[in-house]
């Protein structure tokens, strides 16, 4: 059996490209990127039976546009691009490729938060015009405490290379279930608790309604003097007026930030200008080694479903969907 699956982007990484394929599937790739009303126009006009979703939107529309459509992987973790109430009202389930960009970024929040502390990009800036510019005002990290909003598998591998630079780790995170996975790591019972500790601040959360803005000009007001904030999340948790105003008033000592509220940010955005804000295009999970897997774990996802194998249910956003299609298959 032949199925149909649209990508939402220009390609694929090899790895998925090449499963896919092989199991005799037909792909089809977007023209224009970023464009929701391509994907919609794709949708509405081809027999899909499959969606691998990257950054564009998967919006409830384009969902109902498609009546061959039976399954959505995200090629990632983070499903706020996706409509996945419209999905679940269709009985398509919503994978996603949980772990696969993990490590990737986790890499680059230490990175961040290294080339925050050390004003990295602007002295580089600085020598590339010229100027000898030897800052003496860096952080040391050891000794400092890390604060991890969030506590999952990214948060878990930021804390041990934290651990191993010798800071102190505090976290707080609601969904944590069972015994502390790292136990040298301080589960705090709150996030003002957390806040009030926390000489670096990192955020590990989705973005959900109750997450938009989660951390605006009070919550930036709890931290520390001279902490720095590190978001490889999304943009759209952190209030970015508040957040100019802590960075311009020296409230904050610097920003890490791969993650924006428009993304790509406007060339007028107040944090391009600022000095102390380490600016990354959301890359966390761009390097050859997580898209690799995010391509062949969405592959995975789709085909699995498709052919009708077991999928583990923790890769599925909706997972009430599962026993439903089971049911119907049973009558």
């Amino acid at each position: 059996m032949s199925f149909t699956i649209f990508i939402t982007a220009k390609t694929l990484a090899p790895s998925g490209m090449e499963r896919l394929k092989s199991a005799g599937c037909t792909l089809l790739f977007m023209e224009r990127a970023n464009s929701s009303d391509e994907v919609r126009s794709i949708l509405q006009s081809q027999p899909i039976d499959g969606v691998i979703s990257r950054s564009v939107d998967l919006s409830g529309d384009a969902i109902r546009a498609c009546p061959t459509l039976k399954v959505i992987s995200k090629h990632g973790v983070g499903v706020n691009n996706i409509d996945v109430e419209a999905a679940t009202r269709r009985n398509i389930p919503v994978y996603i490729t949980l772990s696969a960009n993990t490590q990737s970024v986790a890499e680059l929040t230490v990175g961040l938060m290294l080339a925050a502390a050390r004003r990295i990009s602007f002295v580089d800036r600085e020598l590339h015009a010229g100027r000898w510019s030897r800052l003496q005002d860096g952080l040391q990290l050891a000794g400092r405490r890390l604060g991890l909003l969030g506590f999952g598998q990214i948060g878990q591998r930021v804390a041990r290379a934290c651990l191993a630079l010798g800071m102190r780790v505090l976290s707080f995170d609601p969904a944590l279930k069972g015994p502390n996975p790292i136990p040298s790591v301080s589960i705090v019972s709150s996030m003002e608790d957390l806040l009030r500790q926390s000489d670096i601040l990192s955020l590990h959360v989705p973005l959900t309604a109750r997450t938009r803005k989660l951390i605006g000009a009070g919550e930036l007001a709890l931290l520390p003097p001279q902490a720095i904030l590190i978001n490889t999340a999304r943009g759209e948790v952190v209030d970015e007026d508040a957040l100019v105003t802590a960075l311009k008033s020296g409230a904050l000592f610097a920003a890490g930030l791969d993650a924006l509220i428009e993304e790509p940010l406007p060339a007028n955005s107040p944090l391009a200008s600022l000095p102390n804000v380490v600016l990354t295009p959301h890359i966390g999970a761009s390097t050859s080694a997580a898209l690799d897997a995010m391509a062949e774990g969405a592959a995975a996802n789709i085909l699995g479903f498709l052919f009708g194998n077991t999928v583990d249910a923790a890769y599925c956003v909706n997972p009430q969907v599962l026993s439903n299609n089971q049911k119907e298959s049973a009558e």
